[in-house]
C-alpha cells in the first residue's frame, strides 16, 4: 500500500498518542471459568443465520448483530463500543468464546459498560477489513479473534485479537475507566487513528509513462525468489500458508519464460504441500495451513476458497507436469468438496471447523483427523507396518498426546522400490486403507458446518471445477460447475444487475462487495469458455458495467470494496494487495483486460492497464503481495493469444486443444454464425477452423488444435 508523506506522518504521531494511552495489561492470568449454561442466555443474535453469530447467541453477553440499530443505540446511550470480530472455523475464536464470553461476570462487565456487536468477517468483510486495519496500525498485527473497542460513533480506540480472560477484563475495565474520567484523551487519539485508517488504502495515481517490460517482472521474481524455501517448499517462514495465487503465476512465469529452476521449485512446493499433513490423505481436501515448516500439523478447519484455488492450481500443475499424484490431489478434493461442502441446489458451503468433540466429549482441535497408533494398528491389520512406513506413524508423523497426523516423505516409485512392492499392487492397498479409515473416522463426532453460502467462494469454486473440467474432461466437474453458475445466476443475481453476498436459508440479505463481483465476473468468463455459451459472458459484461457505476474511483481508477449504495462505515476501504485470496481489484483489473478483448471495448483496457500502473511501484518490493497483478502484466509484456474456434466441432475441438497448458490466451468460440467481436465473418460452412491472433494480428486459419499450437509461440 502506498501512504501519502502526511499521512505517514499521521500514523507516526498516532502511535505517539497510542503509546501515551496504552494499557499495561498483566501477562498471566488464572481462568476461573464456570460450565456454560445452554439457552440459561439469549441475545439478540439469535434471529441471525450465519452459523458463527449463531454459536453466540446464547452467551450471557448481550450481544447484537452489526447494524444501524445498534449503532444508534451506543450513540443515544453514550456508550462505548466492544465489535467482535471472528469466524465460524476460527479455533481462537472459540477459546476466548469458552473463557470470557461465556463467563457470566466477565458478560456483566461488558454488557454494563459497553454496547456489544459480534460480527462475522465472512459475511462483512467489509467491516473487518476497517477494523483490521486500525488494529494493524495500533499493534503492528492482526488476526481472529479481532476485538476492537470504539468511540460510540463507531471509530476505533483500542484492540488487538484473542486475550486471555484476565487480560480481557482488565482492559475493559481500564477503557471503560478512562473513557468516564479522561473522554478527551480517547476523542483525541480517535481522530488521529481515524486518519491513520483512511490513509491505509489510499492509492496514488502513477503520472509516470505506463511501461510494462519482462525485466522489471524478472526482477519482482529474482527478489522474491530470495525468500524461497527449495527443500521444504514455499517460503523461508513458519507458519506456512499454502498461497494458491503466488504458485499459479510462478507456475505460468516459469513456463512461458522456460525457467527450469523456477518450475522445480514450485513442483517441488506443491508435491510437500499435497504429501504433508496440511492435505487430508484420508478424505481430500486442504486444511488452511501448516503451523510447522515441513507441512505437518495444519490449523484443522477446511475454508471452500483454500481448496477451489488448490484445485485450479493443481489441475494446471498437472497439464505442465504430468504427475499422476496432482490428478489424484485434484480428483480427491473436489470428492470432499462434492460430499461435505455442497448442498441440494448445487451451492457450496463456507468451512469446516478446526475442533470436534474427542470420544470424552471435549472440544479439541483437529480430533476429528488425528490417529493413535493403537487404532491404526487395529483398522489396518496385516498392512499395518507398510501403512506405518508410507504415512510415517513415526517420529516423523507424531504430534502430539500420542496422536498422528498422516504425512508422506517419499514419492510412490521410490516407495515402492524401497519395500520391495508393485505400484499397481500399492494403489490398491492404498485405496483400501482410505476407505477404511474415511468409514471409521465418519463415525466420530464431526467438525461444525459453517453451512452459509458466499457469492465470491461459490464463484471461486465454479471456476475450480471448470480447471479440473478443461484439464481432465471429466463430464460431472462441468455439470457441478453449470449448477453453481446457474445458483449464483438465479439467486445471487438481482434485476438490476447487482448481486448479493450471502445466502441461507433461502435467504439473501447482504449486498456484494466488489469480490463478489470480480469473482462471479471471472468464474463466468469461464464457463463460457469452457461452454462456448454466450449467455455467461454477457452476464459478466452486465456485472462489470454495474461495478463501474458503483464502486469505481474515476479520478484514481481503482475500485472501493463497498458500492456506494451500502451505509457508510468510518473508511471506504480498496483491496489492492493479493492474499490468501487474491485482491478484488486484480481480479477486476484482469476481467477488464479479458472483456475488452471479447467485446473490443478500448476504454476497459485503458482502465485496466491504468490499474496496473498505479499499483506497479508497489511489487518490486513484495511482488508475493501482488502475484495476481504480476499475472496481469505478464498479459502485457508477453504475447497473448485470442485463440477462436468456429464450427460444427468448436466444443470437441476445444477440448483437444485444453490438453496443453497455454496461460497467455484467451478462448472464444461458436458452433453457428455470431455477431459477437472475436466471431464476426467467421463462421465457414462445413469446416472448424482456429484462428490465432495476438496484438490485432491474425494467422492463417488452421483445422486442428495441433496446428493452432504450433501457431502459438
Amino acid at each position: 500500500m502506498i501512504l501519502k508523506n502526511k499521512s505517514k506522518t499521521v500514523v507516526h504521531n498516532m502511535m505517539r498518542y497510542w503509546s501515551i494511552l496504552i494499557i499495561i495489561m498483566t501477562t498471566s492470568c488464572t481462568s476461573q471459568n464456570k460450565p456454560p449454561m445452554e439457552y440459561a442466555y439469549t441475545n439478540d443474535l439469535v434471529n441471525e443465520t450465519s452459523p458463527y453469530l449463531l454459536q453466540h447467541a446464547h452467551n450471557p453477553v448481550n450481544w447484537k448483530p452489526w447494524g444501524e440499530k445498534a449503532l444508534d443505540q451506543a450513540k443515544k446511550e453514550n456508550k462505548l463500543i466492544i465489535i467482535s470480530i471472528g469466524y465460524a472455523a476460527c479455533h481462537w475464536c472459540h477459546v476466548m468464546e469458552h473463557e470470557s464470553f461465556e463467563d457470566p461476570e466477565v458478560a456483566k462487565i461488558m454488557n454494563s459498560n459497553y454496547i456489544n456487536i459480534k460480527v462475522d468477517r465472512e459475511e462483512r468483510p467489509d467491516v473487518d477489513q476497517v477494523y483490521m486495519n486500525a488494529v494493524q496500525l495500533m499493534t503492528g498485527s492482526g488476526g481472529w479473534p479481532l476485538n476492537v473497542i470504539t468511540l460510540p460513533d463507531g471509530r476505533p480506540v483500542w484492540g488487538g485479537t484473542y486475550f486471555p480472560k484476565g487480560n480481557w477484563v482488565d482492559a475493559l475495565k481500564q477503557v471503560s475507566d478512562l473513557y468516564q474520567k479522561q473522554p478527551d484523551k480517547l476523542l483525541e487519539y480517535a481522530d488521529k487513528l481515524e486518519q491513520g485508517i483512511k490513509a491505509v488504502d489510499i492509492v496514488e495515481v502513477n503520472t509516470d509513462e505506463i511501461n510494462f517490460d519482462k525485466e522489471y517482472i524478472a526482477t519482482a521474481v529474482d527478489q522474491w525468489s530470495k525468500n524461497f524455501d527449495h527443500q521444504k517448499g514455499g517460503t523461508k517462514r513458519v507458519p506456512k500458508f499454502m498461497m494458491p495465487n503466488n504458485y499459479t503465476f510462478l507456475l505460468r512465469y516459469a513456463h512461458q519464460t522456460k525457467d527450469k529452476d523456477l518450475l522445480d521449485f514450485v513442483t517441488n512446493t506443491l508435491i510437500k504441500i499435497s504429501y504433508g499433513g496440511v492435505y487430508d490423505h484420508v478424505g481430500g481436501g486442504f486444511a488452511r495451513y501448516s503451523t510447522d515448516g515441513k507441512w505437518h500439523v495444519p490449523h484443522f478447519e477446511k475454508m471452500l476458497y483454500d481448496n477451489a484455488q488448490l484445485v485450479s492450481l493443481y489441475s494446471d500443475a498437472y497439464l505442465v507436469t504430468k504427475d499422476p499424484w496432482f490428478k489424484e490431489v485434484v480428483y480427491e478434493t473436489l470428492e470432499f468438496v462434492s460430499r461435505e461442502l455442497t448442498n441440494k441446489e448445487g451451492a457450496f458451503y463456507s468451512s469446516l471447523d478446526a475442533d470436534s468433540k474427542t470420544p470424552t466429549g471435549e472440544l479439541e482441535e483437529g480430533a476429528y483427523y488425528v490417529w493413535t497408533k493403537e487404532e491404526l494398528k487395529t483398522l489396518i491389520g496385516n498392512d499395518y507396518d507398510l501403512f506405518a512406513n508410507y504415512y510415517n506413524i513415526n517420529t516423523y508423523g507424531l504430534w502430539e498426546k500420542g496422536n498422528y497426523v498422516l504425512i508422506r516423505k517419499d514419492d510412490t516409485e521410490d516407495f515402492c522400490k524401497a519395500h520391495n512392492i508393485e505400484g499397481q499392487s500399492l494403489s490398491k492397498k492404498i485405496e483400501n486403507w482410505k476407505e477404511i479409515l474415511l468409514k471409521h473416522r465418519e463415525k466420530r463426532s464431526r467438525p461444525r458446518l459453517d453451512d452459509k453460502t458466499l457469492t465470491s467462494w461459490n464463484a471461486l469454486m465454479v471456476k475450480g471445477y471448470l480447471d479440473a473440467y478443461r484439464v481432465f474432461g471429466e463430464e460431472k466437474f462441468l455439470k457441478a460447475a453449470l449448477k453453481n453458475g446457474n445458483f449464483i445466476k438465479n439467486k445471487q443475481l438481482k434485476k438490476d444487475n447487482s448481486l448479493y453476498h450471502n445466502y441461507k436459508d433461502g435467504k439473501s440479505t447482504i449486498n456484494g462487495y466488489l469480490e463478489d463481483y470480480a469473482m462471479v465476473i471471472e468464474a463466468f468468463i469461464e464457463l463460457y469458455q469452457n461452454t462456448l455459451d454466450d449467455e455467461w459472458l454477457d452476464i459478466s459484461k452486465n456485472l462489470t458495467e454495474y461495478t463501474l457505476n458503483h464502486f469505481l474511483d474515476k479520478e484514481k481508477n481503482i475500485f472501493y470494496f463497498t458500492s456506494d449504495e451500502d451505509p457508510a462505515l468510518i473508511a471506504r476501504t480498496i483491496e489492492s494487495s493479493d492474499n490468501v485470496i487474491p485482491a478484488s481489484n486484480s481480479v477486476m483489473a484482469k476481467n477488464l483486460f479479458l472483456l475488452s478483448h471479447y467485446y473490443d471495448a478500448s476504454d476497459y483496457k485503458k482502465l485496466s492497464e491504468q490499474m496496473l500502473h498505479n499499483i506497479q511501484p508497489q511489487i518490486t518490493s513484495y511482488a508475493s503481495g501482488y502475484s495476481n497483478w504480476l499475472d496481469l502484466m505478464v498479459n502485457y509484456s508477453y504475447n497473448f493469444y485470442e485463440v477462436v474456434v468456429v464450427g460444427d466441432d468448436a466444443k470437441d475441438k476445444l477440448q483437444e486443444f485444453n490438453t496443453t497448458y497455454v496461460p497467455n490466451r484467451l478462448l472464444a468460440g461458436s458452433t453457428s454464425e455470431s455477431e459477437k467481436a472475436l466471431l464476426k465473418n467467421r463462421f465457414v460452412e462445413d469446416e472448424t477452423l482456429f484462428y490465432i491472433c495476438v496484438n490485432n494480428s491474425c494467422k492463417y486459419p488452421v483445422d486442428t488444435p495441433e496446428a493452432a499450437l504450433k501457431l502459438l509461440d
